[in-house]
This record gives C-alpha cells, sequence and structure tokens, in this order.
C-alpha cells in the first residue's frame, strides 16, 4: 500500500497499485456470515424459537432479549430443524387451546 500511497504522478498507475492492494485483501479476508437477509447462512448461538414471538407488537422486535436461550455451539441445520418442527407443534397446540377457550369464553 506504500507504493500506491506514494504515487503521486501518475492516476492510473495510482489506482493500479491501489486495486492490487485490494485484489489481496480481498483474497486474503476471512468472512464469517453473521445475518441473513434471505436464504443466507447465519452464523448463531441463540438457541432457535426461545424468544418471545409475535407477528405484532414489541414482542416481535429482534430487540427483545427476554427469555432467548444461549448455548456453547453455533446452531446446527439439523438442530434448527428439530427445533423448528417442535416449535411449530407447540404453536399449534397452544393456537388450538386458544381457540377453544375463546369459544367457550363467548357463549
Amino acid at each position: 500500500m506504500g507504493a500506491a500511497d506514494n504515487e503521486n504522478e501518475n492516476m492510473q498507475t495510482r489506482y493500479e497499485k491501489f486495486a492490487e492492494v485490494q485484489a489481496w485483501l480481498t483474497d486474503s479476508a476471512l468472512f464469517l456470515p453473521v445475518q441473513s437477509g434471505g436464504a443466507n447462512p447465519i452464523f448463531r448461538k441463540t438457541v432457535p424459537f426461545t424468544a418471545a414471538f409475535s407477528f405484532v407488537g414489541h414482542k416481535g422486535d429482534a430487540d427483545n432479549y427476554k427469555y432467548v436461550e444461549l448455548q456453547k455451539e453455533p446452531v446446527t441445520a439439523k438442530q434448527y430443524q428439530e427445533l423448528y418442527e417442535k416449535w411449530q407443534k407447540e404453536k399449534a397446540e397452544s393456537n388450538k387451546k386458544a381457540q377453544e377457550d375463546l369459544a367457550n369464553h363467548v357463549r
């Protein structure tokens, strides 16, 4: 990078030297995915589906850490799938109970 910094006369040469440095940085970079914007990998140690859940209100915010559990190792795809299926089952049972309670309440 020093050669690129010192090149003040020829801008084309300066940009080419900076491009070489940028290429080296890009080739030498270490990347750990930490967030997903869709179907991208996520690196996390929070146990999936332990946080409060809501489609509306502040309980659905990513900044609400109440009930969130942590683990030492990163979450694996297999673990995530198992927890997702368990959460879906518990959610269906909870929704069914809520509907039954509502039906009994509205008599």
